[in-house]
C-alpha cells in the first residue's frame, strides 16, 4: 500500500509538471518527453482494484424476480403442489449440487450442459441438471424401493414394483389436471415408448451405436421439418439415406389407440420383441387413460424421442396448442410445458448390489408456464396482488399509535395477516389509498369514539361500507370476510 501511495504521488507531481510546461508554452520536444514519463509512471501504477466499479447484473442464465412475478410463481406453485398432494405424494429435497460422477453419463448429448463447480474438499462437484438423477441417487442411498414423492413443486415420481401402466396413467392424469387448472390454453400430451423407438431403429437398419444420436435428431421434429432432420442424420451423423427414409415412414405418424393397434400388425415392426412390448403397454395405457377421462388429450406420436439416456419405457411431453389458421388444419404446438417418462434402470446404477427400482415420473416446465401467465396478465392489464395482507389497522385521529400497535399485535397473534403504516400520525386518506394500491380488502379503523364504545370500525375498501364491530368479535369477523381461498388470476 505504501509503495502504491508513493507511486501515486509521483504520478500527481509529474502531471502537474506537464501542465506547468504547457502553461509556460515550453518546447514541444520537452513536453513530449515529460508526457512519456507520465505515461510510463501510470503504466507502472496500473488500475486501482479497490476503485473498480462492480458490474450490476445477474449471472448468465439467471434472473431476478419482482414481487409481481413472485406472486404469480407462488400461485402457480400452489396449484401444482395441491395436485401432487391430492394424489398422495410426500415431499423430499436434495442438494443443488451432486458429485460429478453421479450426474455424468445419464443425459446423453445433454451432458455437455452440466455446470461444473470448483473442487471442494477433494470432491469434484456439478450443479444438478434435473431432479430425476438426484432422486434415483436418494433412493439407492437410503435403500428405498417404494415411494411417491414430489420435489420443489415441479417434479413428481412414483417408485416401486407395480402392475404395468397404472402409475404411468396416474402421472399423465396429474399432468392433465395441472395444465387444466392453470388455464394457460389448450394442450396436447404426446406419448411414445423408448422400446418402440429402439425396435423401430433396429428394423430400419440403424446400428446400436447410433441409436441415441439418431434419437436426438428425431426429437427435433417438433421444431423443424422432416427434411432438415433427415439432412442432419445423413449429412452430420453418417446415416444411409435409405435408412433415414425408412425411419421417416414411421416417425411422421401420430394418432390414438387405433395407431397402436395398426403398428401391432405391422409386418416389420412386429419382428422386434421390444417394440411389441412397448406397443402392448401403450394399448393398456390408453385403456386406463380412457377410464381417467383424458384420452382425448393424449396423442401417440412416433416422433417423440426425449433425448435423456435414462428413459426405458413410456415417454411423454405436453405442448400448448395454438388455434389452427384454417378449419381442418392440425393445431400447432407452441412449446413444451411438461414432460416425463419411465426410467426403470436408473436407481440400479447407484445401488451397490445393482438392485433395480422401477420408476416413472413427470416434470412441470414451471419457467415457461410463469412466462405464459405473466404475458397473459400483462395483455389483460390485470392487477396482481403481491401481498396477502387481509386488513390494515388505521387511525382516524392523531396520537393513536399505541392503540394501533396493540390492535395489530392482537391480530397477528390470532393469525390474521395485518399491516399498519409506519407513521405516528398518518392521515386517514393516505391509509385508505395505501389499501387500494396494495389490494388490501379491509381496514380496521380506530378512533376516539370507537375506543370509548369498545368497537372497531371495519371498512370494506371496494364497497366503502363501514360497520362497527365489537373488539372481541373483530378477529372472527375478519376471518369470516376473508375466508375464501386466493385463486390464480
Amino acid at each position: 500500500m505504501a509503495e502504491r501511495a508513493a507511486l501515486e504521488e509521483l504520478v500527481k507531481l509529474q502531471g502537474e509538471r506537464v501542465r506547468g510546461l504547457k502553461q509556460q508554452k515550453a518546447s514541444a520536444e520537452l513536453i513530449e518527453e515529460e508526457v512519456a514519463k507520465l505515461l510510463k509512471l501510470k503504466a507502472q501504477l496500473g488500475p486501482d482494484e479497490s476503485k473498480q466499479k462492480f458490474v450490476l447484473k445477474t449471472p448468465k442464465g439467471t434472473r431476478d424476480y419482482s414481487p409481481r412475478q413472485m406472486a404469480v410463481r407462488e400461485k402457480v406453485f400452489d396449484v401444482i403442489i395441491r395436485c401432487f398432494k391430492r394424489h398422495g405424494a410426500e415431499v423430499i429435497d436434495t442438494p443443488v449440487f451432486e458429485l460429478k460422477e453421479t450426474l455424468m453419463g445419464k443425459y446423453g448429448e445433454d451432458s455437455k450442459l452440466i455446470y461444473d463447480l470448483k473442487d471442494q474438499g477433494g470432491e469434484l462437484l456439478s450443479l444438478r441438471y434435473d431432479l430425476t438423477v438426484p432422486f434415483a441417487r436418494y433412493l439407492a442411498m437410503n435403500k428405498l424401493t417404494n415411494i411417491k414423492r414430489y420435489h420443489i413443486a415441479k417434479d413428481f415420481d412414483i417408485a416401486g414394483n407395480f402392475d404395468p401402466m397404472i402409475p404411468d396413467a396416474e402421472c399423465l392424469k396429474i399432468m392433465c389436471e395441472i395444465l387444466s387448472s392453470l388455464q394457460i390454453g389448450d394442450f396436447l400430451v404426446k406419448v411414445n415408448d423408448r422400446r418402440i423407438l429402439d425396435g423401430m431403429f433396429a428394423i430400419c437398419g440403424v446400428s446400436d451405436s447410433k441409436f441415441r444420436t439418431i434419437c436426438s435428431s428425431v426429437d427435433k421434429l417438433d421444431k423443424v421439418s422432416w427434411e432438415e432432420v433427415k439432412n442432419e442424420m445423413v449429412g452430420e451423423k453418417g446415416l444411409a439415406p435409405e435408412v433415414a427414409d425408412r425411419i421417416g415412414d414411421y416417425v411422421q405418424q401420430h394418432g390414438g389407440v387405433s395407431l397402436v393397434e395398426q403398428l401391432l400388425q405391422d409386418p416389420k415392426l412386429s419382428q422386434s420383441k421390444q417394440a411389441l412390448e412397448g406397443l402392448g403397454d401403450l394399448k393398456l395405457l390408453f385403456e386406463y387413460l380412457t377410464l381417467f377421462g383424458i384420452d382425448d388429450k393424449i396423442s401417440f406420436d412416433l416422433s417423440l424421442a426425449r433425448g435423456l439416456d435414462y428413459y426405458t419405457g413410456v415417454i411423454y411431453e405436453a405442448v400448448l396448442l395454438q388455434t389452427p389458421a384454417q378449419a381442418g388444419e392440425e393445431p400447432l404446438g407452441v412449446g413444451s410445458v411438461a414432460a416425463g417418462g419411465r426410467y426403470d434402470g436408473l436407481v440400479g446404477m447407484f445401488d451397490p448390489k445393482g438392485r433395480k427400482v422401477p420408476c416413472v415420473g413427470l416434470s412441470i416446465g414451471v419457467e415457461r408456464i410463469f412466462s405464459i401467465v405473466e404475458q397473459r396478465l400483462e395483455a389483460l392489464e390485470e392487477k396482481v396482488r403481491t401481498t396477502e395482507t387481509q386488513v390494515l389497522v388505521a387511525s382516524a385521529q392523531k396520537k393513536l399509535l399505541e392503540e394501533r400497535l396493540k390492535l395489530v399485535s392482537e391480530l397477528w397473534d390470532a393469525g390474521i395477516k395485518a399491516e399498519l403504516l409506519y407513521k405516528k400520525n398518518p392521515k386517514l386518506l393516505n391509509q385508505l389509498q395505501y389499501c387500494e394500491e396494495a389490494g388490501i380488502p379491509l381496514v380496521a379503523i380506530i378512533g376516539e369514539q370507537e375506543l370509548k364504545d369498545g368497537v372497531i370500525k371495519l371498512r370494506s375498501v371496494t364497497s366503502r361500507e363501514e360497520v362497527d364491530v365489537r373488539r372481541e368479535d373483530l378477529v372472527e369477523e375478519i376471518k369470516r370476510r376473508t375466508g375464501q381461498p386466493l385463486c390464480i388470476c
